[in-house]
């Protein structure tokens, strides 16, 4: 274990967020008790993570989608690694839901049993490091910077809150065999979410009407999604994380190719370099821009 910084905690070579991990939490989570029906949702951070709550927690619960129930999406599906409530998840009900940042190598050890289903969420990395960007000068747990160009060099070195991007897709990916895993795209999200809400379901077995399908993909749209404090942690912010200025939300602008409004032509070629060198024959195609089909 290694304190990194006042923000970060490295344990096992990977990068918590200080101000939320427990320690003894992370020692045991090799352990955690998998059950065959637990669906756990794996992203990088600023990948898609709280639209994909949305989206299982429409697809599972009945309450949320006809709106009977009042409970927020990370209640819903909470983070494994960060129980920010001490919630009791062995008193869950089935099905559980669970959001991850985790990288292959620290999941519990059932997993690779191949029961439980992970949906790996992927986002192209140069719209993650903008959005983390942006994330990072806003809530306080994360160390804010003054430039792009500075946080490019920190998002490429690794020293932010889930290390390297190219170490946890990779792993992830390179480990597939070993998880029951699908691999979805914000982008394919974002371009065509009802195909995707129906890949989700397939994979998971969740056979929902053509209402119930509709539903889901009324609801979790970005801007509808935007305005629901149910989903855009509102509560979490205001109570347990801590913004340091007013303007400004977990879903900022949801789109893809923000990344062109900020780096330099400079800045672009250096990461497309450095994406190349890592990323060489990978097969997961990357979308980098709205208008590429």
């Amino acid at each position: 274990m290694d304190n990194m910084n006042e923000y970060l905690i490295n344990f096992k070579g990977y990068n918590f967020e200080k101000a939320l991990a427990n320690i003894e939490d992370l020692e045991k989570m090799e352990d955690f008790e998998i059950r065959d029906d637990d669906v756990f949702i794996i992203t990088y951070p600023k990948s898609g993570t709280i639209w994909t709550q949305q989206i299982l927690s429409l697809i599972y619960y009945e309450g949320h989608r006809n709106n009977t129930e009042n409970i927020s999406t990370i209640d819903r599906a909470p983070f494994l690694e960060y129980n920010i409530y001490n919630l009791d998840y062995a008193k869950m009900s089935s099905p559980r839901i669970f959001t991850s940042h985790l990288p292959y190598y620290l999941v519990p050890k059932g997993l690779k049993e191949k029961k439980a289903k992970i949906l790996y969420i992927y986002r192209n990395p140069k719209d993650v490091l903008i959005s983390f960007f942006h994330f990072s000068n806003w809530v306080v747990t994360l160390e804010a910077t003054d430039t792009i160009d500075h946080y490019l060099e920190k998002f490429l070195d690794g020293k932010v809150v889930g290390s390297r991007w190219f170490d946890h897709i990779r792993g992830w990916y390179e480990h597939r065999h070993d998880f029951n895993i699908m691999f979805l795209s914000y982008e394919d999200l974002k371009k065509d979410l009802r195909s995707s809400v129906l890949k989700i379901c397939s994979f998971l077995k969740k056979e929902l009407s053509e209402e119930d399908v509709d539903a889901v993909v009324r609801q979790a749209t970005f801007q509808n999604m935007k305005y629901d404090p149910l989903a855009n942690y509102h509560y979490i912010v205001n109570n347990k994380v801590g913004a340091r200025k007013k303007d400004g939300c977990f879903l900022r602008k949801g789109t893809i190719g923000d990344w062109k409004n900020h780096l330099t032509v400079e800045q672009n070629e250096r990461f497309d370099m450095i994406f190349k060198s890592n990323m060489k024959n990978f097969p997961l195609k990357f979308i980098w821009d709205i208008n590429e089909q």
